[in-house]
């Protein structure tokens, strides 16, 4: 069977690249949009993004008991804790769509529950506080509270379905999975391991730190001095891995941090790709969809125009914060207060390349269940805030 289908893919790939009119000038062009776009993204969010989320994923899997990672995300942690922990976790992280993958990846294959784990995937680039803040700001605070709303309630509801639909296959996937293979050292102290981990998210955290629209506050303040936090977090990371760990732990997270980007990264470029083909770069338009015919779709507030939003943005790749103006472009050209609402909380946490990567982890069917999910309660609360908006 596995024979047969990439046999028909080869030839579906074939018969695509054979009949495809290269003359034609929108072909042309979203064919170097989609260049465009995966150089942009190799040049903005791998080496400071990707790399650092690999590393930290690599080290979760090595140096993180599979027994606190149950202790917190399992299926029989307390859902208080884990869901806690999982929808506000988007408050500090600020990463994307793709830079949350291999953190996922992480604790989901250490034993975390397909609840607290999805919770954590949805919540991880949907709730940054900075986009958050920058939102009620740029498009109005009304649309900033129920962002935020929205994407906390979310990430729990979404969880909770999650677990319950796949409650049975949490319990064998939980008597199936194995030990940790790699024994935490005695001598190493859990403050240690702590600071370790500290160091290695402060770093992702702060050399992504993106620069706000306003020139002062407290955000600008952090932006000012990013590279000094992220350097010393670097340091600190540096120094403890060569003072706290030995050789050959340095080598088995090595190997992991390896596994990660080899399971990952190729379905990032091709779904990179493919998105850039179909709607170019955010805030051009030069894809194969106009970006005019994507703003007559989403006028008003309609089931099909709060639909069409969540699903749209569900297969956009939005980089960290470039949602808020592409939003409010796309509100001068008659997009409704509803499907913007709908864009914001489907467009962050989704992407094809996401979705290409999740469905190699959790399966088809988890997939296609979660992205419904989230499609589904967007349009649900677009329809709603249009309503009342």
């Amino acid at each position: 069977m596995n024979i047969w289908r990439k046999i028909i893919t080869f030839v579906l790939i074939f018969i695509g690249i054979y009949k495809l009119p290269l003359g034609n000038a929108r072909i042309q062009s979203a064919l170097l949009e989609s260049v465009y776009m995966l150089q942009d993204y190799a040049q903005n969010h791998v080496i400071l993004c990707l790399i650092p989320a690999f590393f930290i994923a690599g080290a979760i899997s090595n140096f993180i008991s599979q027994g606190e990672v149950l202790k917190y995300f399992g299926s029989d942690a307390k859902k208080w804790i884990s869901y806690t922990v999982a929808s506000i976790s988007g408050t500090v992280l600020a990463v994307c769509s793709c830079t949350v993958l291999p953190l996922f990846t992480g604790i989901y294959k250490k034993g975390a529950g397909i609840g607290p784990a999805v919770a954590f995937l949805y919540s991880g680039p949907a709730i940054n506080i900075l986009a958050i803040i920058l939102t009620a700001r740029v498009i109005g605070w009304q649309m900033g509270v129920a962002r935020a709303v929205g994407a906390i309630v979310f990430s729990v509801v979404i969880g909770l379905i999650m677990a319950k639909i796949y409650k049975n296959e949490d319990k064998e996937r939980k008597n199936q999975s194995s030990t940790t293979h790699f024994k935490i050292k005695e001598d190493r102290s859990g403050k240690q391991n702590l600071l370790f981990f500290l160091s290695l998210i402060s770093f992702l955290i702060f050399a992504n730190w993106g620069k706000p629209a306003e020139a002062k506050g407290f955000f600008i303040a952090i932006y000012q001095i990013k590279w000094i936090i992220a350097g010393v977090s670097f340091i600190a990371a540096f120094y403890a891995t060569f003072r706290w760990f030995d050789k050959d732990e340095r080598i088995q997270w090595f190997e992991a941090t390896w596994d990660f980007a080899q399971q990952i990264l190729p379905l990032l470029f091709f779904g990179v790709l493919i998105a850039g083909f179909m709607m170019g770069r955010p805030g051009l338009d030069q894809g194969l969809i106009p970006s005019e015919f994507i703003s007559f779709l989403v006028g008003g507030n309609s089931i099909f125009s709060n639909l069409f939003a969540s699903i749209a943005g569900a297969f956009m790749y939005f980089a960290t914060l470039t949602e808020i103006p592409i939003v409010e472009g796309l509100i001068g050209l008659g997009m409704g207060k509803g499907p913007a609402l709908a864009l914001l909380l489907a467009g962050p946490a989704l992407s094809l390349p996401n979705m290409l990567v999740i469905k190699s982890v959790l399966g088809l069917q988890k997939t296609f269940v979660f992205v419904g999910l989230v499609v589904f309660f967007a349009t649900v609360s677009g329809m709603v805030y249009g309503y009342f908006v």
